[in-house]
């Protein structure tokens, strides 16, 4: 396999991540409290990307492949609870 065949399954294996991180960083105004946010759109993206590829590395590691569905509903829960705890922040 060569370098760019590596580099298109790196791509593939993070694009479920990057365009969940996309669309949560961008509807984050609709979201949430009223008081202005902390952390710029990109950080705010960067943060649920790199929380959306450590779930996806997990599922790979522990099922041995990646694609399974399971991987992704944790994806989505994963991120969820990233984007629910950057917005609202925590509170006691």
């Amino acid at each position: 396999m060569g370098p760019l065949d590596i580099l298109n399954h790196l791509l593939n294996f993070v694009a479920p991540a990057a365009a969940l991180a996309l669309l949560l960083a961008l509807s984050r105004c609709l979201v949430g409290s009223k008081t202005p946010l902390a952390l710029s759109w990109w950080a705010h993206a960067a943060i649920v990307f790199v929380v959306g590829v450590a779930v996806l590395a997990a599922g790979l590691a522990l099922w041995g492949r990646d694609g399974k569905m399971l991987t992704y509903a944790a994806l989505v829960v994963a991120c969820a609870t990233c984007q629910w705890v950057l917005v609202r922040g925590w509170r006691t």
